[in-house]
């Protein structure tokens, strides 16, 4: 069981490809820990790094106590799940989760005792002697965490493990991941592009994006108080609504203008706008899809026109074009229902509002 620190790692690759820029983050003992961004944002470099996998540009990396920079893979007590299975397809189960502790000379009992307590874990205890070719995809990655789990590493390593799974494995096997570390008590650090992942899975989220850390929050925090720009747009689905209007200061209050109508923001939003010493600019302001509401009454910012409806049982994405027109996607209840082409009024939660400068992607609206 161990803390992870990064001070100022960074990876270029050749002399220009900055794969990871100046990462700093200290991940708690017993932490679950998500790395979560597009591809090509650097995550599983860092994840990498962290392994003994990829070298170091720049930084210090330490597991504990112990600067791990020089220290090889084997040696710095991890254990690293891919997104690979990459069993032994000649061997048992029993013999592939007993490989790595064969080769470290450890006593038969041991092993024995080691590979009893991960498959009862893992529910694997009548699949021991039986292939790899036997066993469902779910069940071959059960037996690559049981491989890691026999090592009794400091830290577990996972690199989009359930991408190869097909939908309702991906769900199960995500529960079965989060029960695990809850049993192991150590320290995970997952990566996935899949953000529903990273808000069902992770205590901590870390947004990367194009190798920079955008933001580092609980999942709800990062959901409700998105730092700029690309993070409230990245985490969310359907993504969050962006569009360009304009914020003034009247009386005391800021009112927020979209083509010929405004309303006023809630007192909640124009205090952080205060802070940020916002006059009247122009501005990017985004609301999620369940912050808003439709109706056929004239009250709302936008005139609105339907132009598809996805039902989907429990609610509705209804998916309508303003006056301008711009695409917004508003989440309604079942028995809320709209047909193509109604024109309606949309109103955004007054209090729900974020507000991001133009040039920067900064949130006006961020509270610190």
């Amino acid at each position: 069981m161990a803390d992870v620190t990064l001070k100022n790692v960074s990876k270029v690759y050749g002399e220009d490809v900055v794969a990871v820029k100046d990462f700093n983050l200290d991940i708690r003992n017993e932490e679950f820990i998500v790395f979560v961004g597009p591809s090509g944002c650097g995550k599983s470099t860092t994840l990498r790094m962290i392994a003994g996998l990829e070298d170091i540009t720049e930084g210090e990396i330490y597991i504990g106590d112990r600067k791990v920079n020089d220290v090889s893979a084997k040696d710095r007590d991890i254990a690293m799940v891919f997104q690979s299975y990459a069993l032994y397809p000649h061997m048992t189960i029993y013999d592939n989760m007993a490989f790595s502790l064969k080769l470290s000379k450890v006593p038969k009992k041991e092993i024995e005792e080691k590979i009893k307590k991960a498959s009862e874990i893992l529910g694997l205890n009548e699949y021991l002697n039986r292939k790899p070719k036997n066993l469902s995809g779910g069940q071959r990655q059960r037996v690559a965490l049981g491989r890691a789990i026999v090592r009794n590493p400091k830290v577990f390593l996972m690199d989009e493990p359930l991408s190869n799974l097909d939908a309702k494995l991906r769900v199960q096997t995500r529960t079965e991941i989060t029960k695990l570390h809850q049993q192991l008590n150590t320290t995970f650090i997952y990566v996935t592009h899949d953000q529903t992942e990273a808000m069902t899975m992770g205590q901590r989220v870390v947004v990367m994006n194009k190798g920079v850390i955008q933001q580092v929050d609980t999942p709800q925090n990062i959901y409700h108080n998105p730092i700029n720009q690309f993070v409230a747009g990245f985490i969310g689905s359907p993504r969050m609504n962006m569009l360009k209007g304009t914020v003034s200061q009247e009386g005391g209050q800021y009112k927020l203008a979209y083509g010929q109508k405004s309303m006023t923001l809630a007192s909640s939003v124009g205090d952080k706008l205060r802070n940020k010493e916002i006059e009247s600019q122009e501005v990017i302001f985004g609301f999620r899809p369940e912050n808003c509401r439709l109706s056929k009454t004239d009250t709302g910012l936008f005139d609105v026109s339907v132009d598809q409806v996805e039902m989907l049982g429990s609610d509705n994405f209804n998916y309508v074009v303003t006056e301008c027109g711009e695409n917004i996607i508003n989440r309604s209840a079942s028995n809320e229902i709209y047909q193509p082409g109604d024109a309606l009024s949309l109103l955004p939660d007054p209090d729900s509002i974020h507000i991001f400068d133009v040039e920067s992607g900064e949130a006006l609206s961020f509270s610190e």
